[in-house]
């Protein structure tokens, strides 16, 4: 549908007179009949009440005037945003989790850097659920955390997946001895901070080991941190046994200081969303698509199963 056509009924529609209408858009009354016609076979309804020896509408003329009237404002505004200055400048708050600090983000800070020279990061690195906060109160502009944000305010899109594993020092546990489960929970579970989902479904997944294995609850152990550093950390030092990305220790495992052992079932993979007010700035838009970028070429140099999804 030709909105000029629209803009024309709006236009008639105020006016109440062809001549008029002609004149203000420096067209000919034909010309404006024409268009009116036109409209009224696509629309498949007459607009103008013929009839009359007076200018009237037609009661669906009345009807769709209001929707014809939202349509040509829209693509006023679509125009005014198309000639606005294109150069992306300005202050980005962004908050980010641990788990993309230790894994694509230095290399999306880089790209900002050549793609945006006139963008200016702030960056917070901090828990999801601290991070859904302080987008929700308009503290943050663009935030990358574990699962997207229910609202219909924000927009969340899935980034990637990074698969868990059950990781521990070489030698600490031998994965071919009978009873590993046994053994595991005899140990300190390391795994993301209290609240979170992986923390979630590692303490529902050690209830059900427990249970089959007979195992009182309470002598089972998880040792909780937001910090990816200090859980690899505390694996390196025998302390217990990691649910942890294997990208994040990809270097450990290829060297043989760190093992995958083989338990079932392993966590849920840890699913990294993207989330920013569907009103943002072209700058935030523009933010948002270089970690879509970022992000696919870290999964894809890595492991190309991370990638999740590029919206």
């Amino acid at each position: 549908m030709n909105t000029r056509f629209l803009e024309t009924f709006v236009v008639l529609a105020q006016l109440r007179s062809f001549r008029a209408t002609a004149r203000a858009l420096h067209a000919t009354p034909a010309a404006i009949s024409l268009r009116i016609k036109t409209l009224e076979e696509e629309l498949q309804t007459e607009l103008i009440d013929r009839q009359s020896k007076e200018f009237r509408l037609t009661a669906n003329a009345e009807y769709l005037l209001g929707h014809a009237k939202a349509v040509v404002d829209a693509t006023r505004r679509l125009q005014a945003a198309a000639h606005k200055d294109s150069a992306v400048r300005g202050r980005l708050r962004l908050g980010v989790i641990e788990s993309v600090v230790h894994s694509w983000l230095a290399q999306y800070i880089r790209e900002l850097n050549v793609l945006y020279p006139e963008m200016e990061v702030d960056l917070t690195v901090d828990m999801s659920n601290l991070l859904e906060r302080r987008l929700r109160a308009s503290e943050l502009d663009l935030v990358i955390q574990v699962e997207g944000v229910e609202s219909k305010e924000i927009v969340s899109q899935a980034l990637a997946a990074y698969p868990l594993h059950w990781i521990a020092r070489n030698g600490l546990v031998d994965p071919r001895k009978e009873g590993l489960h046994q053994r595991l929970l005899q140990l300190p579970i390391l795994t993301f901070g209290r609240g979170t989902a992986p923390q979630r479904a590692v303490e529902e997944i050690l209830g059900k080991m427990a249970n089959l294995a007979m195992v009182p609850l309470e002598q089972t152990r998880i040792t909780c941190s937001p910090s990816v550093a200090a859980i690899v950390q505390l694996v390196k030092d025998g302390y217990g046994v990691a649910a942890i990305p294997s990208l994040f220790v990809a270097s450990q495992l290829d060297s043989g200081e760190f093992v995958k052992l083989p338990v079932q079932p392993e966590p849920p993979s840890i699913i990294v969303s993207m989330c920013w007010h569907s009103n943002a700035e072209m700058l935030v838009h523009a933010a948002a698509n270089a970690a879509r970028q970022a992000c696919a070429r870290y999964c894809a140099q890595v492991d190309p199963r991370y990638i999740k999804s590029l919206g």
